[in-house]
């Protein structure tokens, strides 16, 4: 009770408020413990809808992509919901809490990035007791962090170059001007890298800029953005072609590719153009190299592309299944590793329209090739091959037996031969995991490289032009390989539009996106 409210005068007064706060406290904790079960119903559904979504982005893309999309969409707004109304029942808790004891409830906090800036405020007590007016000593202090955000803003920066002059001899001398990405450009490398992470990695079209900045009384025009685009992507073209050097300097490559819709010339139709994506990255068999990854960009899906990016590459190409990798494999420099989520998925189709004792059985022994992977993730090649050779080969004998036995029985139509032919087809590519430490199970990290163009065509749904599939391809490579790597895109877009107008054209290589990452601020670790 508060220190002025009068107390009852009699035994039998005082005995009946005590027994009406106990029973209002026993009330308040009745209240408590329902809130804290339903809070811990809602956790636990939050933690199911989590997992939900990480098996569908683990489904990666096929004929049913944007439906798996749609449906990711679905799950992450529920999740949401979900965890507002965890927000909602956090308040209520802690009010209920500070209500019955009179102390404001804490809540747990998650340990905040120590590279970010600190502003503190601190909170001094009165120095003189008011209880008795002695001096009251410092005894220690109580410090809680809460994350803030600074909303982004735009600022002029003046360069002012003074000059000075010799009294004896009149000579002139005046600092240089500091170096540019674009000449006589009001736009500074910070704007720059703001405009192209955000069109390229957040998804958000240069008209939508324009309308973000006018908001806060600024004007960018649209094409002059575009413009300021299409520079940064010349200025760095020596950049990208030493990360598309760095990318197929490599003995195992992932590859994939996706259609992206481009305006025609000419009219206001749109036609079908292709994004190639190549991927580096072997650290799941113990690599400490960068992983990196690079885009291209073709008119079409003709196999004439990938074998001209692929052209001076040796060594085991993971991909699907697609013909025009054929000749590559065919002139003997490069062995084709396929996928196995591409030929589950086809047992999984037909399993899930028609299921059967089969099929099931097909997928738990496909299921069983994932457990051991992951046992193994990180380990050297020579033991990756050694356990597979020990566990998941007698596994692939079994299922190679039963399918080739399931198709004797079949008709040619039925809709398990397609499944089964698949795998079949293709089955030394399947295989070779087994006989090789450094190939993978799946292509899933070029499929998880591609995610970035299915958000960005849902967002601006096509390239304006050829010129146009050429600058996402080269930008797409930049932020992809700054974010598989844990880099702050931006920061190193940022440092260098900063730094490449001056910078040797024959050290370009410098400029990598793990050769200045202790020049940046750190990116918040990748999840999945």
């Amino acid at each position: 009770m508060p220190d002025h409210a009068p107390l009852p005068q009699t035994v039998a007064e005082l005995h009946a408020l005590v027994l009406e706060q106990q029973a209002s406290i026993a009330k308040m904790q009745q209240e408590i413990a329902e809130r804290d079960r339903e809070i811990v119903e809602r956790d636990q559904q939050i933690e199911r809808l989590k997992a939900q979504i990480d098996k569908l982005r683990r489904m990666h893309f096929g004929r049913k992509s944007e439906q798996l999309e749609r449906q990711i969409d679905r799950l992450e707004t529920q999740l949401e919901d979900l965890a507002a109304g965890s927000g909602v029942a956090d308040v209520r808790r802690a009010r209920a809490r500070a209500s019955s004891s009179g102390v404001s409830a804490a809540s747990p906090k998650e340990a905040l990035a120590s590279h970010l800036p600190r502003e503190e405020h601190e909170l001094e007590p009165d120095s003189i007791c008011p209880k008795c007016n002695n001096a009251m000593e410092l005894l220690g202090e109580d410090v809680s962090e809460q994350l803030a955000r600074v909303t982004a803003m735009f600022k002029v920066i003046r360069t002012i170059r003074r000059k000075r002059i010799c009294t004896g001899c009149g000579h002139i001398a005046q600092p240089p001007m500091p170096g540019l990405p674009i000449e006589r450009s009001i736009a500074h490398p910070s704007l720059l890298a703001e405009i192209i992470v955000a069109k390229y990695a957040n998804h958000t079209p240069l008209y939508r800029q324009s309308e973000i900045a006018a908001r806060d009384g600024v004007r960018l025009d649209r094409a002059t953005m575009a413009r300021w685009v299409g520079q940064c992507e010349e200025l760095c073209r020596l950049l990208t072609e030493a990360l598309r050097r760095y990318t197929m300097a490599t003995a195992k490559l992932h590859a994939d590719d996706t259609p992206i819709p481009v305006l025609a010339p000419g009219n206001k139709k749109t036609k079908t153009g292709r994004l190639w994506v190549y991927v580096r990255d072997d650290r799941r068999s113990g690599s400490r190299d960068p992983a990196a990854v690079w885009f291209a960009y073709s008119p079409d899906r003709k196999g004439i592309h990938p074998q001209t990016h692929l052209a001076g590459f040796e060594g085991i190409l993971q991909a699907d299944g697609y013909a025009g990798f054929n000749e590559l494999h065919e002139g003997g420099k490069v062995r084709l590793a396929f996928c196995w989520d591409h030929a589950r998925r086809y047992v999984f189709n037909v399993h899930e329209t028609a299921p059967s004792d089969t099929t099931k059985q097909w997928l738990d022994m496909i299921g069983e090739f994932y457990g051991i992977e992951a046992d193994i993730r990180g380990k050297p090649p020579d033991e990756r091959r050694r356990v597979r050779q020990e566990k998941s080969t007698p596994l692939l004998a079994a299922l190679e037996t039963s399918m080739r036995e399931k198709l004797a029985t079949l008709w040619p139509k039925a809709p398990l031969v397609e499944a089964i032919n698949y795998s079949l087809n293709r089955w030394d590519g399947l295989t070779l995991f087994c006989d090789d430490g450094r190939v993978e199970i799946s292509n899933v990290l070029a499929e998880n490289a591609l995610r970035c163009v299915a958000l960005g065509r849902r967002n601006f749904m096509f390239a304006g032009s050829d010129s146009g599939g050429e600058r996402a391809a080269a930008m797409y490579s930049l932020i992809g390989s700054c974010k598989m790597n844990g880099i702050n895109p931006r920061a190193y877009l940022e440092y260098v539009l900063t730094h490449i107008a001056d910078h040797q054209a024959n050290r370009i290589d410098e400029l990598l996106p793990w050769n200045v990452a202790e020049h940046l601020l750190p990116s918040a670790p990748s999840l999945g």
